[in-house]
């Protein structure tokens, strides 16, 4: 049996076994993963099932054999806490004009060229993991609670790789009356999300092309299975938006970008949200220039096109690419502007002229923030 999964069914209570490596911060020992009699073991937390030999670390750089066991690094070693508006996450539809207090640790288990959080997702071998001191799950919960926040963001870099950390704060978020959400690559594994499902209530998946080869060049994984997390997360009943940086050279052909929008459409549903976010250079990719304007108002179209419901443009101020409409009537619904947010054309979820459902999570007038 997947080394967790009796521990996960036993007691939802018990914690995984922690020994002291260092001062501050545990070391505690993984889930979902499986030791083998030669030393070896096998982590099955996301798509990269990564064999793992005796004092190696997996493609995240934060989970190791130690004594033919896995261990997570970096449970507790907060390396970001910020209160942000929900909409920053992307999430348009999920209790907006909210906030979501969001934590972070070090790694990721892709090595994307443009990722604007490098300095704290693309750790080295040997990169000091331990923080100054281990925040709690306990802790965060609270935090969350005295900022007022409606939700717990788990974000910056990929929170799948710090799932152990997650699942204890999503567990005691839920039983405090606040939501979770990841922002994610969405290269999880169906273990992964079978176990997280009852505490994880939204997510925002950056779907990054719709070409394998540009996701093996550039980041260093596969498609597939990010697009089978997409579907699967829709089956589980997860709230579900969708994001894709718009790269020039890269996935701007609008055939590859129609493509991503059908998917959407078919395989998630037309009322998914699809963001499409402007590029801007930055760590190894400084040499392409930032998105044209037009780039994005013709992905915008596409997206209509293909019969999606809310198409946003992000990371550019365009008047109305981010105002939430009624795909009936086209009834404003929500204003934006930045992170300026006003709910004026919705009442118990549904549009004040046609009656027309809004879909998503706390769609409700007055959750605005201006």
């Amino acid at each position: 049996m997947m080394k967790g999964i009796e521990r996960l069914t036993t007691t939802d209570n018990q914690r995984s076994s922690s020994s002291q490596e260092g001062k501050p911060g545990l070391r505690h020992e993984a889930w979902l993963y499986e030791a083998y009699p030669d030393g070896r073991v096998r982590c099955h937390l996301c798509g990269h099932h990564c064999w793992i030999s005796e004092g190696k670390v997996g493609v995240c750089r934060v989970r190791k054999n130690i004594g033919g066991s896995l261990y997570t690094l970096s449970y507790g070693q907060i390396i970001s806490q910020h209160i942000d508006p929900i909409e920053k996450k992307p999430l348009y539809h999920f209790y907006p004009g909210t906030t979501a207090y969001s934590i972070a640790t070090l790694g990721c288990n892709f090595r994307c060229r443009w990722c604007q959080n490098w300095q704290i997702s693309q750790i080295e071998n040997g990169q000091r993991l331990v923080a100054d001191r281990e925040v709690t799950p306990e802790q965060i919960v609270a935090a969350a609670q005295y900022a007022g926040s409606r939700s717990i963001a788990y974000t910056y870099t990929e929170p799948t790789i710090f799932f152990e950390y997650a699942y204890d704060t999503a567990r005691l978020a839920h039983a405090a009356g606040l939501a979770n959400v990841y922002v994610t690559n969405g290269y999880m594994s169906e273990d992964m999300l079978s176990v997280f499902r009852p505490y994880l209530d939204a997510a925002n998946v950056d779907l990054k092309a719709f070409r394998d080869k540009t996701y093996q060049r550039y980041v260093g994984a596969r498609l597939q299975p990010v697009l089978d997390s997409l579907v699967r997360m829709k089956q589980l009943g997860i709230w579900l938006e969708v994001t894709t940086l718009v790269i020039p050279g890269l996935n701007d052909d609008p055939g590859e970008l129609r493509d991503v929008a059908t998917f959407v459409a078919r395989e998630l549903g037309p009322d998914t949200p699809w963001h499409i976010s402007r590029f801007f250079p930055t760590y190894q990719m400084t040499d392409r220039p930032s998105t044209p304007v037009k780039t994005l108002r013709r992905a915008r179209e596409i997206g209509l096109e293909e019969g999606l419901h809310y198409v946003y443009v992000g990371n550019v101020l365009e008047p109305g690419s981010n105002d939430t409409a009624c795909p009936n009537c086209g009834r404003t619904l929500i204003r934006r502007y930045g992170y300026a947010v006003s709910v004026d054309g919705i009442q118990e979820g549904c549009c004040v002229d046609c009656g027309t459902v809004v879909a998503g999570v706390g769609m409700t007038a007055g959750s605005g923030r201006n």
